[in-house]
């Protein structure tokens, strides 16, 4: 699908899309629980329905309502079930600690940029502690079991890491610690694990060098929970305010543990921008700085080179290629701010990328196509129909067989 959307502010009042990172968790739970839970829900994204698609392979029972999802708890996991991750980093690595735990011989799969995606630090981890492997690279299957102790990790990769071994590691007969060999960088999202394990009873505690887990312990329901409002899918709306727009975004918790509430002050100064702890705000910050006179610069991204594209690389292009002066550099952007003349652009198979690309238009001197901007159903189904509902003007182009 190709998407052309033509200069013109935003205005009006959107519901916030739900947040896919708060919803992985919260199915993973649910799924591991002593109970069912129906958990509240509008909408489900592509990496949403990758992690139900695997969570059911595994023998939960998972009905999709208009009111939510119903979740019955795997009772005895299917032998040699096959994971279909999709395109989901997240599904992969939440899911890789708990196949090994399990110990059915589950078949991982992925396919766009998933198999390229680091994940060797988390194998190697779980290969040390019990679990078995039939190679490294997905399809993988994945068994063994796993034994508490000590987890070393890179902070530096990925933060879903992190999460992976705490979803699994409650269920395990020791105690397990979790030891951060770097920095450990988008925190915020290990802290959405932290207040999702709480809510089902799970403890989990930070250390002064990671994150010491409990063994033994037993997931329990608390009957129904809540999905919250995606602060990073905002950020686009939020952006587009800062471009001129009046978007009232409903639905958003300001107290969330997600990092990328920082989506409501971040566009205020442009000057640099670390993004380190809130790396999925990049894209649409690069988006209102090109648009912004003076020169910018975002630094703290070199984990977004191994996202659904090398996204510095992709935001570079995007902006370049609508006239914007954009430096790549190893770790971020140098954004020389003031116009954007239009064109047609690329979304690289990038979620990410196709938003920011429809929310820079909006301050365009003409149009943007965005070609492939079927991109975006990834985290956000819906994005181009309330883009349209408040008022962007867009032409819409489906490809043809």
């Amino acid at each position: 699908m190709n998407v052309t959307v033509y200069p013109g502010p935003l205005r009006g009042a959107v519901e916030a899309p739900p947040s896919k990172s708060h919803a992985h968790r919260l199915l993973i739970c649910a799924a591991l629980a002593d109970r069912g839970t129906v958990l509240g829900i509008s909408g489900l994204s592509n990496d949403i329905e990758a992690t139900i698609r695997c969570l059911r392979a595994l023998g939960a029972g998972i009905e999709v309502t208009d009111n939510g999802i119903s979740v019955t708890p795997i009772v005895t996991p299917v032998l040699g079930a096959r994971l279909d991750c999709g395109e989901s980093g997240s599904t992969l690595r939440f899911l890789m600690p708990l196949a090994a735990h399990l110990n059915c011989g589950a078949v991982l799969t992925g396919e766009g940029r998933l198999p390229d995606r680091p994940n060797d630090a988390l194998l190697d981890a779980l290969l040390e502690h019990g679990a078995a492997a039939d190679g490294r690279r997905l399809p993988i299957a994945l068994s063994g079991g796993l034994t508490g102790g000590e987890y070393h990790l890179p902070g530096n990769v990925s933060s879903q890491y992190f999460t992976g071994l705490m979803l699994a590691l409650p269920l395990v007969g020791g105690d397990s610690e979790i030891v951060a060999t770097s920095p450990l960088e988008s925190e915020p999202y290990v802290d959405m694990t932290l207040d999702a394990l709480r809510q089902f009873g799970v403890i989990a505690e930070r250390t002064p060098g990671g994150f010491h887990v409990p063994g033994g312990q037993r997931y329990r329901s608390p009957g129904r929970a809540a999905v919250e409002g995606d602060w990073s899918g905002a950020a686009f709306w939020l952006a587009a305010n800062a471009l001129g727009g009046r978007v009232e975004v409903l639905g958003l918790n300001p107290h969330s543990a997600q990092g990328d509430r920082a989506a409501a002050s971040i566009f205020r100064d442009l000057r640099e921008v670390d993004v380190s702890r809130v790396p999925d705000l990049m894209p649409a910050l690069a988006a209102v700085m090109a648009l912004a006179p003076g020169e910018h610069r975002i630094v703290g991204a070199a984990r977004l080179r191994i996202k659904e594209s090398d996204r510095l690389r992709a935001m570079a292009e995007v902006l370049s290629a609508l006239g914007g002066g954009v430096e790549e550099l190893p770790d971020g952007l140098r954004i020389r701010g003031g116009r954007l003349r239009g064109g047609a652009v690329s979304s690289f198979g990038d979620h990410r990328v196709a938003m920011a690309a429809a929310i820079a238009a909006t301050a365009c001197e003409g149009p943007v196509t965005i070609l492939g901007a079927e991109a975006a159903d990834k985290s956000y189904p819906h994005f181009f129909r309330d883009f349209a509902r408040l008022g962007g003007k867009i032409d819409v182009e489906h490809h043809r067989e």
